[in-house]
């Protein structure tokens, strides 16, 4: 065991290796014992580490939207309870006490070490993901709700695992209310192997090189990322800078629902302000405050250097600004299933909107701007039992000063994989019939904005299907004179007819109607010149 805590930049990046492999672990542990697509294949999942004070010290590369939402989720948890004890799991899923939505289901558990053998509690070890069904008015839970009740199963801060057994009644109360408990135990059981991951590799860590040093460098790598913030923020001009961008609609009325933005830069403080926006809404297109502070932390990290370690002092010179009752910051019981994953991509669209102005030559058009969100459910004829799938869908990338945006990829707040056409079509009586790049949907510009994806879905069996979707009214922007990208747009062939459906819609699929999802393109960058850039 080394008996200096003297930290020297090898040492500290020596920690931050550490510490983020650590998660990174967490994440592989994750997927490869859970049981849905959604995890195991898509990963969407997000895992982090924290201190004893609840502040974020490292987190992997995973789902940019829960960036600024986990450590929320790890207040509630140290507000919740007055003690926790080797083996506890804290979980929780409600939007208004730390979560996103309710799909994504949070399991937090405390990380204690051996100090002359008393267990000394050192920090957290954290997990959320998106779990396909959690109840609610409609399979896959992410219906067009008008309360969050009707949404799914509400998780306050809970002990679901205490002592390191599980709290089987809260266990059995909660499969009870899910279509698929099956598989939302093997997610769960997943979920707590991962944690216990981070447990056991955060014990060897102390006893290799002592809580002391353990400490100071975490003082240190907080410190350290929030110089880089500064200095990142510091290169931006000094002034204010206002943007405004729309939503579709919120699923119940057809009225566009406005996200104001005005991002003010002083010296190397930024601050970003939604006061414009729209009052929250009946439909679910609302967020939790979290949810639009983890916009603009994104938007942020993305101007820093890539190897900029991740942790509270990054978000420390960042104001977000989200006045209570506004589409950004809802009040319950507001529905908010689409706020995590569609008015955070708007969220993002319009911080980066904002920053154009201040760094012309650096920020790319908008992209895509949606997550294409499809569910869909009803009985499996091979078990005759229920099924749940959920998947968000790629689109255009938005062009850079410098390059074309890349085609057919997740972008922004949604940093997932799809799922692959064998893994789909062996867990769900649904068929790919067609999936394929959108060609030319990409904006034209001096840089091309990036193509949609066409992916087509034929049904086997009745099902029940939800789309939230966005773009299908207002289009990616281009930015210095590109042209925007190309609305996305759903279709629905049944008896030979074929319908143009809503952004936003739930439908009643027929064995053999085909559901076709065409998701936008990127917006362009610089005017078109004459050069043909059609070609990719």
């Amino acid at each position: 065991m080394s008996e200096t805590t003297h930290v020297t930049p090898i040492s500290l990046e020596i920690f931050r290796s550490a510490l983020t492999a650590i998660a990174e672990e967490m994440g592989t542990v994750l997927m490869l014992s859970s049981y849905s697509p959604n995890i195991k294949e898509r990963r969407d999942f997000s895992c982090a580490l924290f201190d004893t004070q609840g502040r974020l010290v490292a987190q992997a590369a995973h789902i940019p939207v829960h960036l600024g939402a986990m450590p929320d989720s790890v207040a509630s948890a140290l507000s919740s309870f007055d003690d926790f004890a080797p083996g506890d799991i804290i979980a929780l899923n409600d939007p208004f006490l730390g979560g996103s939505h309710l799909p994504d289901i949070t399991l937090i558990a405390p990380i204690y070490v051996e100090i002359e053998h008393e267990p000394r509690l050192v920090g957290f070890a954290a997990n959320r993901a998106h779990h396909s069904d959690v109840g609610g008015m409609s399979p896959g839970s992410m219906p067009l709700a008008n309360e969050i009740y009707q949404e799914g199963i509400i998780i306050p801060p809970v002990k679901l695992w205490e002592a390191g057994q599980p709290n089987q009644p809260l266990l059995t109360l909660l499969l009870r209310n899910v279509r698929t408990p099956h598989e939302r135990r093997g997610d769960l059981t997943a979920q707590v192997a991962a944690n216990r991951t981070a447990i056991r590799r955060m014990q060897e860590l102390v006893e290799r090189w002592s809580l002391p040093v353990l400490d100071e460098h975490v003082e240190a790598l907080i410190e350290y990322a929030r110089r880089i913030t500064h200095a990142t923020i510091g290169s931006i001009p000094d002034g204010s800078y206002s943007f405004e961008d729309y939503l579709d609609n919120d699923g119940i009325s057809d009225e566009p629902v406005k996200i104001s933005v005005e991002v003010t830069v002083d010296g190397d403080s930024l601050s970003v302000d939604f006061s414009g926006s729209s009052p929250q809404v009946r439909g679910n297109i609302n967020t939790v405050a979290a949810v639009a502070r983890s916009a603009a932390y994104y938007v942020v990290r993305c101007l820093m250097p890539d190897d900029a370690p991740m942790n509270h002092g990054t978000f420390a010179p960042v104001t977000v600004i989200a006045p209570e009752g506004t589409v950004v910051n809802a009040r319950p019981p507001a529905g908010v299933a689409q706020g995590n994953v569609e008015t955070s991509q708007r969220v993002t669209d319009a911080i980066f909107g904002a920053l154009a102005q201040a760094l012309p030559d650096v920020i790319a058009s908008a992209g895509q701007g949606t997550m294409n969100n499809i569910t869909a459910g009803g009985i499996d004829p091979r078990s005759q039992q229920p099924f749940a799938y959920y998947e968000t869908m790629g689109g255009g990338m938005g062009a850079g000063p410098r390059q074309d945006g890349l085609s057919g990829v997740h972008v922004h707040m949604s940093n997932t994989l799809n799922t692959p056409v064998e893994a789909f079509e062996y867990a769900y009586p649904m068929r790919i019939s067609r999936y394929q790049l959108r060609d030319n949907s990409g904006g034209e510009g001096q840089q091309r904005g990036g193509d949609g994806l066409v992916r087509e879905i034929t049904f086997e069996v009745p099902t029940d299907v939800t789309l939230l979707s966005e773009r299908r009214r207002f289009a990616p922007y281009g930015l210095r004179g590109g042209l925007p990208g190309q609305r996305g747009e759903n279709r629905l062939l049944h008896d030979g007819q074929e319908t143009i459906l809503p952004g936003k819609a739930r439908i009643q699929a027929a064995p053999g109607d085909r559901l076709i999802i065409a998701s936008p393109g990127g917006g362009g960058w610089g005017a078109p010149s004459s050069i043909d850039k059609t070609a990719k």
